[in-house]
């Protein structure tokens, strides 16, 4: 009785072993064992056989390709002990399976693979149970599963192959289609029951877990199981030879079969790869008519499988009587299209990812850190794309932040951050990144243009622009090919200071270097357009009307459809006089960009000009038919307000999130540098606050579509006051304040309206509170100083005059208002010195400001 109890508990404690892989223990326990069971000798003889074969292959682990080969006397006495137990026949049913299962491995490992499948016949695999059956066996028979296979691809297909059901006579040569299904097969019950083998001891570790956290003796916290070759081949070589065969629809099935199992801690790092991989499928390789649900049954032909293979496709064939777990419930998310299935396969590497990142910088764990920035790398590489279909940069950015963690001194992951935001509209932080990217890798020139893009576009950073641009410059000759960009980069950058500056002397002076940084760009590289472009516009902005046209003509023979350049020649044209002319050259450039708003503003002056306010009204409103069409907005219930004179623009405030927006320019300098940064970021500010309380306002998206919108209708008030109407420019004007209540343009045309009904006193009050927001607001100063000139306060006029003049030195009006309150002052001469500057400044005055064409890189 108390020897029967005894082997009791050491088999269960020789079957704990085994399935914890202890194998160190197991010689002890089988002296214990057949020192107290004398009859379960060739029990010893399997359990010892085992343990030396499975410390053998942890000591060699085997590799894809050929089983090592030279001596091995330990596996000679693995077989040994398990000839020994088999020959004696005294096992029970279930250890004589094993027996064999491990015999058939060794044979495997030993090369051996005819053999090998000798003892698989006389096992019959399917046969043996999984119901009920011990941990270790569910691993012993998914590995069997799994070397048969290997057997089956080593053994040359005119060979006989064994059946599972024959006692090990030859099989009729089967043919190579169903000895492929019988390959694929044999992996992927492996996979299964490897699968179920790792829930299963995941299960055992967690209850032992508990057990020990309960204990006030804590025990030794049990391993994570390792997969071995023989699991890692079946959970991962059928959908490799699927794949291999064209087969991509059951490749695609198979890596999901296996995602939808209850992962365990062994599978995760499994989990991760086949996750990745098969992203990269969706994304590379399948389209989305292509595409089936994973709850789906796969199509039984599909496009993406292989045509010549069609009537060869191998489908799952087999039942298994006990599968591994799924996971299931109510309200589950299921992808619906192949982007959505990638980017939540990516999202789960990128959080596995990061969960299990090796950070540490010692000499030891260097492999280790390579291997997880390099998996790190892949996942964030296949976001980018996956993201960057769906236009998802805000997005992008976000992941990409949290790969920072990986990112010390790693070039790439930094520039795809600073792409990444630069793509989302984060300019100030991309300024930052770009940085790094500069430090990491200072002879690149590339970095420090886009550094500068930034800063000469959307942040309005001109002196770090500067220190960008000269770094190129500084490059010399590692960087020949783009130092006429970097000329090309700091001359826009003086270009913009000389319209933001002050005083006229420094305005000046960035004009000069400006123009001498444009004509070494186009010295450099006189096959480029944009340098003879900006060359030109420098020029133009420098009221060098003749040398302009010179350099336009010569950028639109390099570059015959750039807008830029066509507009440029239009506004020189009309600084000419030559109005009809550059009517036609407008003309001539809308047919290839009718959507640009720029030259449709100048459109609109310059029909006021050549065919009267009524063909101007009609351009406005086509705009506002552009503005809606471009933006793809509707909102029906809006469509019975705004003015009843033009269409009204009908606007839905929910898609503005992701777009791609044109630039916005202001009607009186073109230019939304031409202000104060400070000015316009407080107007920004203030037009959100007071947007917030009105129902017509927009609530929220980017704001330039707005902007835009809210210039047509200024630009429609403009020809009224024109035309001499007041309540329909009056109407216009109110569409314009409902978008932007707080703008010094909006109040500036209301004070226009109240000068034209004749309210002196109320314009007054419009033109300050206009400059109370924007206090460099030319064309506010030049009404503004006349009304009170006509109110007879010269000194606070000719003040206000003074201060535009030195805000817009080119402003031919503001001179001559300035002359003529002068000339009320009684002093003639400056009077006239001023009426001839306003003669000579009109006589190259264009229809609206050179300024209105954009300026960047």
């Amino acid at each position: 009785m108390t020897a029967r109890k005894s082997g009791s508990r050491l088999e269960t404690e020789i079957e704990r072993c085994r399935s914890e892989c202890q194998w160190d223990k197991i010689p002890e326990l089988v002296r214990q064992l057949s020192a107290k069971l004398i009859s379960n000798d060739d029990l010893g003889e399997l359990l010892l056989g085992e343990c030396k074969l499975q410390t053998y292959l942890k000591e060699n682990p085997l590799k894809q390709g050929a089983s090592p080969r030279g001596p091995r006397p330990k596996l000679v006495e693995v077989r040994k002990h398990l000839t020994a137990a088999l020959d004696r026949g005294n096992l029970k049913a279930d250890y004589l399976q094993e027996a064999s299962l491990l015999m058939a491995k060794l044979c495997y490992v030993e090369g051996e693979y005819r053999d090998a499948l000798g003892h698989y016949g006389k096992v019959s695999l399917d046969e043996m149970q999984l119901v009920g059956a011990p941990v270790y066996r569910l691993s012993m028979i998914a590995e069997a599963y799994a070397t048969k296979g290997l057997c089956l691809e080593k053994v040359p297909a005119a060979s006989p192959s064994l059946s599972n059901k024959n006692t090990g006579s030859p099989s009729s040569v089967k043919s190579t289609s169903d000895r492929e299904q019988e390959i694929i097969t044999c992996y992927e019950k492996s996979g299964d029951i490897a699968l179920l083998y790792l829930q299963e001891a995941e299960k055992v570790r967690i209850h032992k877990s508990g057990i020990q956290n309960r204990s006030p003796k804590p025990g030794p916290t049990s391993q994570d199981i390792e997969l071995g070759y023989f699991l890692e081949t079946g959970l991962q070589r059928a959908h490799v030879i699927h794949f291999k065969n064209g087969n991509l629809t059951r490749g695609v099935g198979r890596f999901r079969e296996i995602l939808r199992a209850v992962e365990s801690r062994t599978t995760q790092s499994l989990r991760m790869t086949i996750a990745r991989q098969l992203a990269e499928i969706l994304l590379r390789g399948m389209c989305e008519q292509s595409y089936w649900s994973p709850l789906e049954d796969p199509p039984t032909v599909s496009p993406l499988d292989d045509p010549t293979r069609q009537g060869h496709v191998l489908s799952k064939n087999y039942s298994l009587s006990r599968r591994p777990r799924v996971y299931s419930g109510e309200n589950l998310f299921c992808p619906q299209e192949n982007t959505e299935e990638a980017l939540l396969l990516l999202l789960i590497s990128e959080s596995m990812a990061n969960r299990d990142a090796v950070l540490s910088r010692i000499p030891e764990h260097n492999n280790d850190r390579i291997i997880s920035l390099q998996s790190a790398s892949v996942v964030y590489d296949l976001l980018t794309i996956a993201l960057g279909r769906r236009g998802q940069y805000e997005m992008l950015s976000e992941c990409l932040e949290r790969a920072m963690k990986f990112a010390f001194e790693e070039f790439h992951l930094w520039y795809q951050l600073a792409l990444s935001l630069m793509a989302a509209g984060k300019s100030a932080r991309a300024v930052k990144v770009l940085k790094e990217c500069i430090r990491l890798k200072p002879d690149e020139p590339t970095i420090p243009l886009l550094a500068v893009k930034l800063c000469v576009g959307p942040l309005h950073w001109l002196d770090e622009g500067e220190s960008f641009a000269k770094m190129v410059i500084d490059m010399g000759e590692k960087a020949a090919e783009f130092r006429a960009k970097g000329y090309l980069a700091v001359g826009l950058v003086y270009s913009l200071k000389a319209t933001d500056a002050s005083l006229r002397s420094t305005q000046e002076e960035y004009q000069r270097k400006a123009l001498g940084a444009f004509q070494r760009a186009q010295s450099l590289s006189p096959t480029d357009h944009l340098a003879a472009f900006y060359l030109a516009l420098q020029l133009a902005v420098s009221r060098q009307i003749p040398e302009a046209l010179g350099y336009v003509r010569q950028a639109l023979q390099l570059q015959g459809d750039d807008v830029h350049s066509l507009h440029l020649l239009a506004l020189l044209l009309s600084a000419q006089k030559h109005y009809h002319d550059a009517l036609n050259i407008i003309e001539m450039a809308l047919s290839e960009y009718p959507e640009n708003f720029n030259l449709l503003y100048t459109k609109v002056k310059l029909e006021s000009m050549c065919r009267g306010p009524e063909e101007a009204l009609l351009t406005c409103k086509h705009m506002l038919q552009i503005w809606k069409s471009f933006y793809n907005l509707t909102n029906p219930s809006d469509s019975g307000r705004g003015s009843s004179l033009l269409d009204r623009a009908i606007t839905d405030r929910r898609q503005l999130n992701a777009m791609t927006l044109p630039d916005f320019s202001d009607p009186e300098t073109g230019s939304v540098h031409a202000t104060s940064i400070a000015a316009s970021r407080v107007e920004q500010a203030l037009s959100e606050v007071a947007s917030s309380l009105q129902s017509s306002a927009p609530k929220q998206g980017p704001l330039h579509p707005w902007m835009t919108l809210a210039q047509i209708w200024l630009h429609a008030a403009e020809v009224y006051i024109s035309m001499s109407k007041p309540a329909e420019a009056a109407a216009c004007t109110q569409e314009a304040s409902n978008l932007f209540p707080t703008s010094h343009n909006v109040l500036y045309m209301r004070g226009q309206i109240a000068e034209l009904r004749g309210n002196m006193d109320e314009a007054k009050r419009w033109y300050e509170e206009a400059l109370s927001i924007n206090p460099t607001h030319v064309k506010s100063m030049q009404r503004l100083g006349l009304i009170l000139h006509q109110l007879q306060r010269y000194s606070l006029s000719e003040k206000v005059l003074r201060d535009a003049v030195q805000v817009n030195s080119t402003a031919h009006d503001v001179w001559n208002s300035l002359g003529e309150v002068l000339q009320a002052q009684g002093n003639t001469a400056a009077a006239t010195e001023c009426f001839i500057t306003a003669l000579e400044l009109e006589a190259s005055s264009p229809i609206l400001p050179f300024t209105i064409i954009p300026r960047a890189l």
